[in-house]
């Protein structure tokens, strides 16, 4: 029981002290009294105490914890101290105090404060009980409020600091960051006086800064607004006298700091005070209504919008806010010049101002927001269609005629034509070429005989398979708001109209032609909101030209359009729609009754099975490029893909033509690549990087094609 015993608590009537370590008793301080060690004893043989280290004499006490539960330490403070507390159930933690010397009752107090101060917590007194809540929630408890300058350790207070020299406003955000999060600081400007909720030690600091800063002093800072002149004109100008003049008389007077606050056309002005007092003088004199307002003339040098389209705008905003703050009278002299003249110079894309310094300033402010380098949107369309086709036709054909002497020699008697077979004829006559022209796909079995009573025969089978896979992706940059079309196409001539004899007998034939794009049209224009999320106004068209041909001989387009609005997050593909095609045809043309015999019926009827099955599907994917860097990374991309592209195709040269040398795209150089570019946000779905695509292809060289 002894051995497991660390930690001891031991109550003398004298001033003895008594210290158990292990299995030795370290004799530490006797000054005069009896030892009573048989009450040391009872206590090692008790077993007490086996998680603290507290040494104790009368109204004196040594605390040595480790990692001792601080609930057990407020239990052993409100022992000795005899106060009161209220535990919070948030309040839970392991504490370790080191302490060689004894303590009074007070000192005892100010470590549990910083004790609780170190994890978190605070003691806020409230009558004859002590709360131990979380110190975030403390500020808002009954703190008590002090002014003077008694110390109060670690404990939390709320103290009321008065300044007499600098305004309170101004002193708060530079202390803030000196008060930790669970503190408070603000500021009342009726009194000038700041209000500071921490820990004492803390908020003894804190007044000793502002002691330092809360001072008489004449380089004082101060704003001077102007009504008529420009800012930014006359800190040039003072700052030209001051060169030579005002404040610069005496090696003990300081020059004066001047700065131009555009935005509010004001002068912020800091020096010693008789300085000052001559520079406000001179701005007095300086800011005054010019004799013609008309006269201020500004030339503005705009770097991304264009000058016309500005002054559109600012002609327009001037016009309203004049019918808004002038009540003038329609009758206006035609002599008396324009209050507000705004012109563009388009060879140098600037704008010439002339007005007050009032409309020039608001301006000027109108023009800072809209001369911005407006994002641009890279747009990649993805159109992937895949069809098949397959079918299986068997048909016969027999005519019968008279004799070759008979009069109806070119009239067939009887005719069986099933499934729109040809040629059956050109044999019944003889014809050759009618029979090759006529007889189309497939195997064509046939025969005829022109001896006495002619007949002919054909039997035709045929079996088809077409499978096609097309994948276009059309891509396109343009500026945020402007639309961009991207056109991709052969232009097909479409036979609208035709002449040939007119009503008088005269011969002068002509057709009428009209001529239109078949191929990949592209038509976007994108919105770029808030939170990179883009709005797409689109128009996607794919067309191409029929193998079939009409009945007249007109030509035949195959088109595919969709023209839609979406919003799409940056770098997202969305699927704007599609098609999904899957037809069955099943078609048997016979003679009734005849066509029903086994096996001889296939003489009189024609089977034909088709199955045609298309998947189309249109995908978008904008990307937003809001700076240079951006840009050259797509760019990048792009030029790289389509760059092993050809190094790929001239692996093995171009058929006959092996000593050619392969067209190549020469190196991108110099290439600025932003380094938050994300490449799975970036890179196209169906494009690679440089070095996929170096993985891909062979090791050639480049000089080897250049």
């Amino acid at each position: 029981m002894v051995q497991n015993c660390h930690y001891i608590l031991i109550y003398l009537k004298e001033t003895t002290i008594l210290k158990y370590q292990g299995t030795n008793y370290k004799h530490i301080q006797t000054k005069s009294g009896l030892i009573r060690l048989f009450l040391i004893c009872c206590i090692l043989g008790s077993g007490l105490f086996t998680t603290q280290n507290v040494i104790a004499v009368e109204n004196q006490i040594t605390l040595n914890l480790k990692q001792a539960d601080i609930r057990a330490l407020i239990s052993t403070v409100s022992k000795f101290t005899g106060k009161n507390f209220v535990v919070d159930p948030r309040v839970k933690a392991k504490v370790t105090v080191v302490s060689s010397n004894t303590m009074s009752e007070s000192e005892v107090y100010e470590v549990f404060l910083s004790v609780l101060q170190v994890h978190g917590y605070a003691a806020v007194p409230v009558g004859n009980i002590i709360k131990i809540v979380p110190q975030v929630n403390a500020k808002q408890g009954p703190l008590p409020v002090v002014r003077g300058s008694k110390n109060r350790g670690d404990q939390l207070i709320t103290k009321v600091i008065t300044l007499d020299h600098v305004p309170a406003a101004q002193l708060v955000p530079i202390l803030r960051p000196l008060v930790p999060q669970q503190g408070h600081l603000a500021a009342y400007n009726p009194t000038n006086t700041l209000i500071v909720t921490d820990h004492a030690a803390n908020i003894k600091r804190l007044v000793q800064i502002i002691r330092h800063i809360d001072r008489p002093e004449s380089d004082e800072l101060e704003i001077i607004p102007l009504k008529h002149a420009s800012a930014s004109e006359l800190v040039r100008i003072l700052n030209s006298l001051q060169s030579g003049g005002i404040g610069a008389k005496s090696p003990s007077t300081k020059k004066i700091t001047l700065a131009a606050d555009d935005r509010t056309n004001s002068i912020l002005m800091s020096g010693e005070r008789s300085s000052r007092l001559k520079i406000r003088a001179t701005i007095a004199h300086l800011d005054t209504p010019l004799q013609n307002e008309a006269g201020n003339t500004h030339v503005i040098y705009l770097k991304y919008a264009k000058a016309k389209d500005i002054v559109t705008i600012l002609t327009g905003v001037q016009k309203n806010q004049s019918k808004t703050t002038k009540k003038t009278s329609k009758a206006i002299t035609s002599t008396k010049k324009a209050d507000v003249d705004i012109q563009a110079d388009e060879a140098t894309n600037s704008l010439i101002i002339t007005a007050g310094p009032d409309v020039v300033r608001r301006m000027k402010s109108i023009i800072r927001q809209l001369d911005i380098r407006r994002a641009q949107v890279l747009v990649e369309s993805i159109i992937a269609e895949i069809s098949n086709n397959t079918g299986k036709e068997f048909s016969s054909q027999f005519v019968v005629g008279p004799p070759e002497d008979s009069t109806s020699d070119s009239v067939p008697i009887g005719v069986g034509n099933f499934g729109g077979a040809g040629g059956i004829i050109g044999l019944f006559s003889g014809d050759a070429s009618t029979i090759g022209s006529s007889i189309g796909d497939g195997i064509t079995f046939g025969f005829g005989s022109d001896g006495g009573t002619r007949f002919a025969f054909l039997l035709k089978a045929l079996s088809s398979d077409a499978a096609t896979n097309i994948l276009s992706t059309p891509s396109v940059v343009t500026l945020d708001n402007q639309e961009a079309t991207i056109v991709i196409a052969q232009n097909v001539p479409f036979l609208t109209g035709s002449f040939t004899t007119a009503a008088d007998g005269a011969s002068n034939p002509f057709q009428t032609v009209e001529r239109q794009d078949v191929g990949i049209t592209l038509k976007v224009t994108p919105q770029i909101n808030d939170g990179n999320t883009i709005k797409l106004e689109i128009d996607q068209e794919v067309s191409n030209v029929s193998a079939s041909a009409a009945a007249n001989g007109g030509i035949v387009t195959n088109k595919r359009q969709i023209t839609t609005s979406v919003l799409v997050e940056d770098g997202e593909i969305l699927v704007l729609g599609g098609l999904i095609d899957d037809t069955l045809r099943d078609t048997v043309s016979k003679v009734p009754i005849l066509g029903d015999i086994p096996l001889l019926g296939w003489l009189f009827r024609s089977h034909t099975t088709s199955k045609e099955k298309q998947n189309l599907m249109i995908f978008m994917r904008p990307s937003i490029m809001r700076d240079a860097g951006a840009a050259a990374y797509h760019t990048n991309q792009k030029y790289n893909y389509l760059r092993a592209q050809q190094i790929s195709a001239g692996e093995n040269g171009f058929g006959l033509l092996k000593d050619e040398k392969n067209p190549l795209l020469p190196p991108l150089q110099n290439l600025v690549v932003p380094e938050d570019a994300s490449d799975e946000k970036l890179r196209s779905p169906l494009n690679k990087t440089e070095a996929d695509n170096k993985n891909e292809t062979s090791e050639l060289e480049d000089e080897d094609f250049e």
